[in-house]
């Protein structure tokens, strides 16, 4: 759900997605209604402030890392998603109202929820008059540009992670993406127009307003890939900094400025109407997004309400604060932070199945098993702000996940057992231990004090760990998708994080971009432990193409079980996200999509 959650890399990243209010129609299984309190899983306005709100101001974001890739289709990960918030629109998006259900997508480019028939394998969505593109001269988005958007994803370039969900699903949309493929990774953008405008999808047709799509099979989960993109975008090689320095909004902000690792800065969109946006209500004239902080820095000057420091980016509140801040959220005296449900895996350690070290040690399920025998999880729940903040996660799918509920009760494959591990090492091979290299993210202080917990812990079965850190810009583009890193064993251990593409009946986005072979293998899914089983896959496919929610509960059940048990990764914890604003700042309504408030329904009083 990319931003990644506390520093991690997180599969949740819709704002440049179009999800359909019909797949999301079971939501997710946490309570709802109006919420009572601040500790309600956060679907309520934090500080919501009183009488009229007010216009006008700069909101001031502090950061200490930057976004995957400032692109249209591209970015796949939580921190894309919260950076495209302001400038880009879907279909269907998550609106920011205090006392609602912040998991269920509501219209946005779209007019109303789809038109659903044949069974389920037609889907047709007609967006509204009146949304546009700051082109020269303005112009209407289009259901052309929805079919632009879906094309452009999957370039051989740098093609877009989520790709896994949804080639075979949409009809004819896998061929397609397989010739765009055969154009080579060094292809230029005029070789990708011609084969845009020169091949179709087709499983979709645009006509006026209206853009159908037909399905291999019924999916009650469809969040398709229906990104919508303008026609100018395809001058530029997709992902690329020429691309990031001319974007086309059709958000209420647009990107004035955009200095990799350094800033963002958005500034009203003169062709953005206000009576065709139902989601995002634009109250700031600006929005300036630091990246150049560290967590305790930041917390800092969000304590002190001045104009400089109004919201987090991505730099969340201190490990080490958290505790004290939930403990004078609980008690009433502030009305700044939040602790909000992620339905996500967040962090887990990604075992590096193709690492030649120790022997292709970690090509071995033994191995990769008497690890996680090795790891104490109640340690790294304390480093990750202890049980309430980090509820264990023991498997797969977090609750709220369709098919978390029929695993068996107090299900944990791998209880800690120290002795257990240094015999399975022993019986693979390895009497005198192993020697491994931990890639982790400094910046975080979650991750740093769990790569030392890790040394300690894996030291007493032994195995010694070396860290290797990497800044928040680096971790993801230049080490996880990055297939070759992988394989040269750069890295054998690493701490990830995902969470869904959607909510409720969301476990499709769970497998198949972590685990289903080498249609998940980087650089376009997240499998970044290369973790392929023949049976797990035929699983994955068998819930992927049942129709409905029920009956495909036992099938994820079933695939969490087969996927443990080759121990490709180890679960840590289903983590509720803390977000901190200045006292000025007001309407600060969680998104759990983009994990963090969103920036373009805040307002704000005077600072100070």
């Amino acid at each position: 759900m990319r931003k990644s959650s506390r520093g991690y890399v997180a599969g949740a990243a819709l704002a440049a997605l179009a999800l359909l209010a019909a797949a999301c129609s079971s939501g997710s299984t946490s309570s709802s209604g109006s919420p009572s309190g601040p500790t309600v899983a956060g679907w309520q306005g934090v500080n919501p402030g009183s009488g009229t709100p007010q216009k006008g101001g700069t909101l001031n974001m502090l950061g200490q890392g930057d976004v995957d890739f400032m692109d249209y289709n591209i970015s796949y990960y939580s921190i894309g998603s919260l950076a495209q918030r302001p400038w880009i629109r879907g279909l269907y998006a998550y609106p920011a109202i205090p006392g609602t259900r912040a998991t269920q997508p509501f219209p946005d480019l779209a007019t109303a929820p789809p038109t659903i028939t044949n069974g389920g394998k037609t889907v047709a969505v007609t967006i509204r008059t009146g949304a546009m593109w700051n082109s020269s001269p303005p112009r209407q988005v289009t259901a052309a540009d929805a079919v632009l958007g879906l094309k452009r994803s999957c370039n051989p370039v740098q093609p877009f992670g989520g790709l896994p969900d949804f080639e075979t699903l949409i009809v004819g949309y896998q061929d397609f993406c397989n010739g765009f493929a055969k154009l080579g990774s060094s292809a230029t953008p005029a070789a990708m127009k011609n084969y845009i405008d020169s091949h179709q999808i087709s499983g979709v047709t645009a006509s006026g307003q209206t853009i159908t799509y037909t399905l291999a099979h019924p999916a009650s989960y469809f969040p398709t890939m229906l990104t919508l993109d303008p026609v100018e975008s395809l001058n530029y090689v997709p992902g690329s900094s020429a691309s990031a320095a001319h974007l086309i909004a059709d958000g209420p902000y647009m990107v004035q400025s955009y200095t990799p690792t350094r800033s963002i800065v958005y500034v009203r969109n003169p062709a953005w109407k206000a009576s065709a946006d139902p989601i995002r209500k634009a109250y700031v004239n600006k929005i300036v997004v630091s990246e150049t902080g560290n967590q305790t820095g930041v917390q800092q000057q969000l304590q002190t309400n001045t104009a400089a420091a109004s919201m987090e980016f991505d730099a969340f509140p201190p490990v080490g604060a958290t505790p004290g801040l939930i403990s004078q959220m609980k008690s009433g005296l502030t009305h700044n932070m939040n602790l909000g449900p992620t339905y996500s895996t967040n962090p887990y350690i990604v075992y590096n199945t193709v690492s030649p070290n120790n022997n292709k040690a970690l090509e071995k399920v033994a191995v990769r098993q008497a690890l996680s025998y090795g790891i104490n999880r109640s340690h790294l729940i304390t480093d990750a702000g202890g049980p309430t903040q980090s509820p264990p996660l023991t498997h797969i799918l977090p609750p709220g996940i369709n098919g978390s509920q029929d695993l068996p009760a107090g299900y944990d494959p791998y209880p800690y057992n120290p002795t257990k591990a240094k015999q399975m090492l022993a019986s693979a091979g390895y009497p005198n231990g192993l020697n491994v290299t931990l890639l982790y993210r400094p910046s975080s202080s979650i991750a740093s004090k769990m790569a030392t917990t890790l040394q300690a812990d894996l030291g007493k079965i032994g195995v010694k760990v070396k860290l290797l850190g990497a800044s928040p810009s680096d971790y993801i583009v230049k080490y996880l998708i990055v297939p070759s890193v992988a394989k040269r064993g750069v890295w054998d251990i690493t701490l990830a994080g995902w969470g869904p593409d959607w909510y409720g009946d969301a476990a499709v986005s769970f497998f198949n971009p972590l685990f289903a072979g080498p249609p998940s293998f980087p650089p376009i899914g997240s499998n970044f432990g290369f973790y392929n089983d023949p049976s797990v896959n035929s699983l994955i496919a068998q819930g992927a193409q049942t129709g409905t929610a029920s009956a495909a509960a036992s099938i994820w059940a079933k695939a969490d079980q087969a996927v443990m048990k080759d121990a490709p990764i180890y679960p840590i914890t289903d983590p509720q996200q803390p977000n901190y604003h200045a006292s000025y700042v007001h309407n600060a309504v969680y998104i759990p999509a983009i994990q963090q408030f969103d920036p373009t329904n805040v307002w704000m009083s005077s600072p100070g």
